[in-house]
């Protein structure tokens, strides 16, 4: 069993500077360019100067190092974190569920986290409590109700998933989920039509931001982003042999079943995290695993750690276009994730000769 686990395609230290290159090449990107654009060079400089016993002349003046350090900066980290937890998670879903159109959202979580945001701005519009932006007036309400809507969805989805046995097979939790996602979208179709003052801010939320004040965000969202991918990258061997089937898994010692539910609550605790604090945000899920999966091979001690490079990277670009590309109004990033992943989907979908679930 143990060389069954340990051997196989290993992790290419071309691929891993590659991905830290994207990592590189994002983050600075996203703190140089905006409405206000800084010399690349100078950013380059003043991030530097973070670093402990680092001091380099930046020339930037006080205000430019306060746009850099205080407003883009946490931004682009929130978005590094967001991506890495939702593309690890779509790895993840694929390989448990052996389904390549596997998604962050398909155990409920999206439709968890609506369903309570929904709510919250719903009696917040309907008592006067606050208006305009929906994360004003009370910062902590609207994550925290989308992180425990999220995860509620889905331990609902997993009561229905194995309340028909202990052997259930990965088709029985998707369909679970489809269910729940179902039920979930319909209670919050019933809010909206309840409270039309609310319907505005909901869709804002619904479409994705990263629009962040500051550093908590990050915090918050951080202790989610350890959990998960030391978990899922721990498991990530495992992933493969169970690609292969539970009969063979077992024959190699493992327990098929007990693996299989460690990483869907890894992968859903950090997507509801991700979904708490950036709204709901399709398809990096697919896309980045997938290329991944394209060039640097199939093995999930490949795609999972990369995924986390590569996704924080891409929402990270994601996110400059999102708040560039129609300057100074800003797009929804949910609206560009959809841009590149709708037809991304419907190549996976074509291509895809077998999908077993």
């Amino acid at each position: 069993m143990q060389k069954a686990l340990t051997g196989g395609p290993s992790l290419h230290k071309g691929w891993v500077a590659a991905g830290i290159a994207a990592v590189v090449v994002s983050v600075l990107a996203g703190v140089a360019f905006g409405p206000v654009s800084l010399p690349p060079g100078s950013v380059a400089a003043e991030l530097l100067n973070l670093i402990p016993g680092v001091h380099l002349h930046s020339g930037l003046d006080e205000r430019e190092i306060a746009i850099v350090t205080q407003i883009r900066l946490p931004r682009v980290v929130l978005a590094l974190l967001v991506g890495a937890m939702l593309a690890l998670a779509g790895g993840c879903y694929q390989g448990v569920f052996r389904n390549p159109l596997a998604d962050p959202h398909l155990l409920g979580v999206a439709a968890g986290a609506g369903l309570a945001v929904t709510a919250v701005i719903a009696y917040r519009v309907s008592t006067g409590s606050s208006g305009g932006d929906v994360t004003s007036g009370l910062p902590l309400t609207t994550p925290v109700a989308a992180f425990l809507g999220a995860v509620g969805a889905v331990l609902l989805t997993y009561l229905l998933g194995v309340g028909g046995g202990r052997d259930r097979s990965p088709a029985t939790l998707i369909l679970a989920g489809v269910a729940v996602s179902a039920f979930l979208a319909a209670g919050q179709t019933y809010l909206m039509q309840r409270n039309v003052d609310a319907i505005r801010e909901v869709y804002s939320w619904l479409l994705g931001r990263l629009a962040t004040a500051g550093w908590h965000d990050v915090l918050v969202i951080l202790p989610y982003a350890v959990v998960t991918g030391a978990v899922l990258l721990l498991f990530r061997r495992e992933l493969d042999v169970l690609s292969v089937g539970d009969e063979e898994a077992t024959s190699l010692g493992l327990h098929p079943q007990r693996s299989r539910y460690i990483m869907l609550a890894a992968a859903s605790l950090g997507t509801a995290a991700a979904v708490s604090v950036s709204g709901l945000i399709g398809f990096v899920g697919i896309i980045v695993p997938h290329t991944v999966r394209l060039l640097a091979g199939a093995s999930y001690r490949v795609i999972l750690p990369l995924s986390v490079l590569f996704g924080g990277a891409f929402l990270t670009l994601t996110d400059l276009v999102a708040r560039t590309v129609a300057s100074p109004a800003e797009i929804p990033i949910g609206v560009v994730t959809a841009f590149f992943g709708a037809p991304f989907f419907v190549l996976v979908l074509r291509t895809t000769k077998r999908v077993t679930l």
